[in-house]
């Protein structure tokens, strides 16, 4: 009588031209060809640690596609709107219709490997590749905690190199232009605050009238506004725990909010009944979060009115890092006011736009360690090559 095989028990056997792998788990019997006898005892030991991990009957019938519809359902809700958005986006256009109908079990870095450079020539970007990567490095890494797969298919898998966008930055005699040209208009102050403290565009749009204090001329950021698809402009927490901060202002500047402060008070009275009173300190004409793509448009009138370059209304933020970098702001200074995680990051992003600092520095290290010349006199040195004997 057949010993009937316990879970994760293997054979293998010939079929033609090529070899065929098999073991029983929950009874039930799993197979698989390979072109080598090798490749099947590979597949068994695989499927064997797989089990000893977890691994049952069912879990090996899901395809890639079924586990990160269920994946995404239950971690969107720990990522941001957006980014949650921008997951599934990412997951319906460039892994469902590829890798979606693979098996979990079965997905092996080189086929990762193929999508990436399939999707390139196809003419996906660099950043999408790598959102795809990020994708499936983050889910297989659950898949592997949960015993569903025995290792992670994308962990080493060959990424193309993300070369980093040159930055389009204002020079100071740029950002006076700007703001000359923007004087009494609706976006005055708002550029004002952008350029001198870094501020993100969310951070900019999500500040309230509460978070200011006049006397000691410091403002708080403590949320962010961003639009999130079916549910418009909402408030949320800052990027990261770093990026709730204080941010000390110059007399200037506060003295340009009191003037907006008033000019807000009598857009306020032409809406009338319109007004939607959020005490929000840069709204739109309504009082309502102002709308980052009615923001770019009236952005990009103030460059052209000024005759400067197209840039983003984000690479403010970059002029702001550079022109405090350049004036010898400390590093750590500039990454507290960004709202970085750490200084290297600052350093990371910036550092190619601190070349003036290397000056001192290379003026500095030459008179520390160059030696003085020192002249002797020949007689002195007849006599003590004369000494040694």
């Amino acid at each position: 009588m057949a010993r009937k095989r316990g879970s994760g028990e293997g054979s293998i056997w010939r079929e033609g031209s090529s070899w065929r792998a098999a073991i029983t788990l929950n009874g039930r019997r799993i197979t698989k060809s390979f072109k080598t006898h090798a490749e099947c005892q590979a597949w068994i030991l695989e499927m064997k640690n797989q089990v000893n991990q977890g691994l049952t009957y069912r879990a090996t019938r899901r395809t890639l596609e079924q586990f990160l519809r269920e994946w995404l359902s239950i971690h969107k809700t720990s990522l941001r709107p957006r980014i949650g958005e921008r997951y599934e986006q990412i997951a319906r256009d460039y892994i469902y219709p590829y890798l979606g109908k693979s098996k979990l079990k079965d997905l092996r870095v080189e086929q990762v490997e193929r999508l990436y450079q399939l999707l390139l020539k196809q003419g996906a970007s660099v950043r999408t590749v790598h959102w795809v990567h990020a994708i499936l490095h983050r889910s297989l890494k659950d898949a592997v905690k949960r015993g569903l797969v025995g290792f992670n298919a994308a962990h080493g898998a060959r990424l193309p190199k993300l070369i980093q966008k040159e930055m389009e930055i204002l020079n100071e005699s740029e950002v006076l232009q700007l703001l000359i040209v923007a004087q009494g208009s609706h976006l005055e102050a708002l550029l004002h605050v952008a350029v001198k403290t870094g501020m993100r565009e969310g951070e900019l749009l999500g500040l309230k009238w509460l978070d200011l204090d006049w006397i000691k001329g410091i403002i708080r950021i403590q949320r962010q506004v961003q639009r999130v698809k079916g549910q418009g402009m909402v408030f949320m927490p800052p990027k990261t725990k770093t990026s709730l901060r204080s941010i000390q202002l110059g007399d200037e500047t506060i003295q340009i909010l009191r003037k907006h402060l008033t000019q807000q008070r009598l857009d306020k009275a032409l809406a009338g009944k319109r007004w939607k009173n959020k005490n929000l300190i840069f709204p739109s004409r309504v009082g309502t979060p102002q709308s980052p793509s009615n923001l770019l448009k009236e952005f990009k009138a103030l460059l052209k009115k000024a005759d400067l370059k197209k840039i983003r209304f984000h690479d403010l933020r970059h002029t702001a890092a550079s022109l405090m970098l350049n004036h010898g702001v400390p590093v750590l200074i500039v990454s507290k006011l960004l709202g970085h995680s750490k200084p290297s990051t600052t350093l990371d992003i910036y550092g190619h736009l601190i070349p003036i600092m290397q000056d001192g520095v290379a003026s500095l290290m030459d008179d520390l360690v160059t030696p003085i010349p020192v002249k002797l006199e020949k007689t002195i040195e007849i006599e003590a090559i004369s000494d040694i004997p």
